[in-house]
């Protein structure tokens, strides 16, 4: 799929009897003359998420005695006719702990995807956000197509077991042959099963939903925090509403200028320095690396373990196998955070000795698959927004064409990442641009950081979502570190430059480094 490895992790098929509904407007559809500005929202205590948000309890009380509240806000399935169909938008929020004279309003989150569960993840990191709490009701949502909000359907369980143990890296024509039937396959199950809402889950949708989200919610101003495709996301909405632009930040910064094929291979780039990084910090300690002798046998072990996966699968979650493309999705999931590369010294260990069970659980993270079997939308979600929104198509012949350029950036992912640029092939919907348009003239300051070390959104792509964003909006703010992301990097520098602005209104000097 486009971008396959921006997803977070946090990232959370939901029947076809609620998709009928959901769309046929109803439940709480309400009448059709209704004007959706005027809308009030029945926020109540929140149920346990759905299968397509990845299912598990209902989020636990705040440190404070603080309660989540869940509501449903109605939007127009197409903008285009705003008294036709309508679906709703799953709500999550937090109520401000600070008082009333204290209150900004609302900060809207979203973390990113595309095909996040805002409503699973915002509670999942809450603690992170306490201080901004104490002035903001933090508030986040399930996307259209996503989670709850009219969620996309392709697959099912099975038939996703199927498609992530395929071989996602063909060596000859009659692999190629046989990926590009599979991701037809899974490409003719979403038009199946979602035919009316692949149209309108464009990026451009999801701003508007945001934006009819800030009035009902009561909001002058949209205020917001927007992680990984988050940035995209806001930048799309700065250049639709720029005058309605509070105070915003992105972190893990999306370029706003490149095609899929760019982005791809940006991201292998990005994975590889990412890969580099964590081989270099093993082996420097003084006690052994269990995984290699120098950075570059790390490495070279590594491309030989992918090599034999290849040829001959292992043991991973009974009754399925660790395979090459699995290790891969493994490896990549682990390098999202510092804190996993515990987990992938462990997952390369059992791998060497035949037990891929942990690089397994690795890559149904990064899937969204549970312990039960049961897989949240994440996927179908990820694939029906890249696809709607980019205009290319690439065929194999062009994706054969590019291998050299992806295996020089890298020889780790270089391939699995070109691959997956054939994720469109043959999609039902047309995409909407090359790429997004975020420029923004009129927009208050928006706050940009970079972290130097992200594998899933490489740091020049902050610099050139500064400049696209156009001058005197975008402010950027370095972090020299590691991850995707800087805020929960729990970096005090990053956290201040943020919370001043977003608490105080004070936007950091231009070019600020934090390390």
């Amino acid at each position: 799929m486009p971008n396959p490895l921006r997803r977070r992790a946090a990232a959370v098929t939901a029947t076809a009897v609620l998709l009928s509904c959901v769309l046929a407007g109803c439940g709480d559809g309400g009448s059709r003359d209704e004007d959706l500005t005027d809308q009030k929202l029945g926020w109540k205590d929140c149920p346990a998420p759905s299968e397509a948000e990845g299912g598990g309890d209902a989020p636990t009380p705040l440190p404070n005695g603080g309660r989540w509240q869940c509501a449903t806000m109605k939007v127009p399935l197409d903008w285009d006719e705003p008294k036709g169909d309508r679906i709703g938008i799953a709500l999550i929020r937090a109520k401000a702990s600070g008082g009333k004279n204290r209150r900004i309003g609302s900060l809207v989150f979203n973390f990113g995807g595309p095909g996040g569960s805002g409503v699973t993840t915002l509670p999942a990191f809450a603690k992170d956000y306490t201080v901004l709490r104490t002035r903001y009701d933090l508030v986040s949502f399930d996307p259209r197509g996503v989670g709850r909000s009219a969620p996309v359907e392709c697959e099912n369980d099975q038939q996703l077991d199927g498609y992530f143990q395929q071989d996602a890296i063909p060596d000859d024509a009659r692999q190629r042959t046989e990926l590009l039937h599979n991701t037809r396959r899974f490409n003719d199950a979403c038009e199946k099963n979602s035919k009316k809402l692949l149209p309108h889950v464009r990026t451009t949708d999801a701003a508007r939903d945001m934006d009819l989200m800030r009035q009902v919610l009561g909001d002058e101003k949209l205020h917001y925090f927007g992680i990984s495709y988050g940035t995209e996301l806001g930048g799309v909405y700065a250049h639709l509403f720029p005058e309605r632009v509070g105070r915003a930040v992105f972190d893990a910064v999306v370029d706003p200028t490149q095609n899929p094929e760019q982005s791809s291979l940006g991201q292998a780039a990005g994975f590889q320095l990412a890969l580099d990084n964590f081989a270099a910090d093993c082996t420097s300690k003084p006690e052994p690396c269990p995984v290699g002798d120098s950075a570059q046998d790390v490495e070279a072990r590594i491309t030989g373990l992918l090599k034999a996966l290849d040829r001959k699968p292992i043991p991973g979650v009974f009754p399925r196998e660790l395979t090459q493309t699995a290790a891969t999705s493994g490896i990549a999931q682990a390098l999202y955070s510092k804190d996993f590369w515990a987990y992938l010294t462990e997952g390369l260990q059992q791998a060497y000795d035949g037990d891929g069970e942990l690089l397994m659980r690795l890559s149904d993270a990064m899937n969204g698959r549970n312990e039960n079997g049961e897989y949240s939308n994440l996927t179908a979600a990820n694939i029906s927004i890249n696809c709607a929104d980019a205009r290319p198509r690439y065929t194999p012949a062009q994706v054969e064409r590019r291998l050299p350029a992806f295996r020089a950036a890298s020889p780790v992912f270089g391939d699995f990442l070109a691959w997956s640029m054939i994720s469109c092939t043959d999609w039902p919907v047309a995409g909407a641009a090359d790429h997004p348009v975020v420029s923004a003239p009129g927009s208050a300051p928006i706050l940009v950081v970079g972290n130097t070390g992200d594998p899933a959104t490489p740091y020049e792509g902050a610099k050139k979502m500064v400049d696209a964003l156009g001058p005197g909006v975008g402010v950027e703010l370095t972090y020299k570190g590691q991850g995707h992301g800087a805020y929960d990097s729990k970096n005090k520098c990053v956290q201040r430059a943020v919370n001043s602005y977003l608490l105080d209104g004070r936007v950091p000097p231009e070019g600020t480094v934090c390390s």
